[in-house]
């Protein structure tokens, strides 16, 4: 009698291993990341043209990089007219925020009891290099070492792809906490570390509220940014 051969999903590749990234995932990956860092600010113009002229491609993938940016929200494509950078939206912040706590919630509680000894030794070495990014007033490597943080948790936990879903959705709360980084990063840190600790104990209940704490921190950047910078929200 044949046997049936092994699952087909037991040989196939994953979808990143097998597709490289394109020109238009590269160009994509970089404008965004600018327009989070506030590299290109609110009101920045985008050309096509000088895009491609400066990545050394041709403009159809600077042009579906452009539609992708724009289907987020993050740029606004206007036909005859210059391509600019939108301002932050509370909106799209707000929304943001719901999806990110929902899923960071539920994250928390598995990590306080799957966590490892040795897990928990490797985020108190990411917090240890946020504490020297805070006092070289880093705040590009600080952003970094806070989404590896976050990242990490999940990871660890076994929920990767939880990670996934809170990184396709939080690029306008990130562009809001990025502004807030030379005033709030040692804050953060700390909250970070109260995070850990209730890991280490192993108490989801507390690492639930301070996570919950941790992300609704928001709140306060957005009524600062009214009052110091409302030019650069959308309301």
């Amino acid at each position: 009698m044949v046997q049936p051969d092994r699952s087909v999903s037991d040989t196939l590749p994953s979808l990143d291993d097998m597709r490289p990234r394109t020109a238009t995932d590269q160009i994509y990956e970089a404008l965004y990341e600018r327009v989070v860092d506030l590299s290109l600010p609110p009101g920045a113009r985008l050309s096509e043209a000088e895009v491609a002229a400066r990545m050394g491609v041709s403009r159809q993938p600077v042009r579906d990089a452009f539609y992708r940016l724009s289907q987020q929200g993050f740029i606004q494509i206007r036909p005859q007219r210059a391509t600019v950078v939108t301002r932050i939206s509370e909106e799209a912040i707000r929304r943001a925020h719901f999806i990110r706590e929902a899923l960071e919630v539920a994250c928390m509680r598995d990590a306080a009891t799957r966590l490892t000894e040795q897990q928990h030794d490797a985020l108190d070495d990411l917090l240890t290099q946020q504490e020297t990014a805070v006092a070289a007033d880093d705040r590009s490597l600080f952003h970094a070492l806070d989404e590896q943080f976050h990242h990490d948790i999940c990871d660890h936990s076994g929920l990767s792809f939880v990670w996934t879903l809170i990184k396709d959705n939080k690029g306008h709360m990130d562009r809001a906490r990025y502004l807030s980084l030379s005033y709030n990063a040692a804050t953060a840190l700390g909250e970070h570390r109260v995070i850990l600790a209730a890991l280490r104990a192993r108490d989801a209940g507390t690492a639930v509220r301070a996570i919950i704490a941790h992300l609704s921190r928001i709140d306060e950047t957005l009524e600062r940014l009214r009052i110091e910078q409302p030019e650069m929200l959308e309301r």
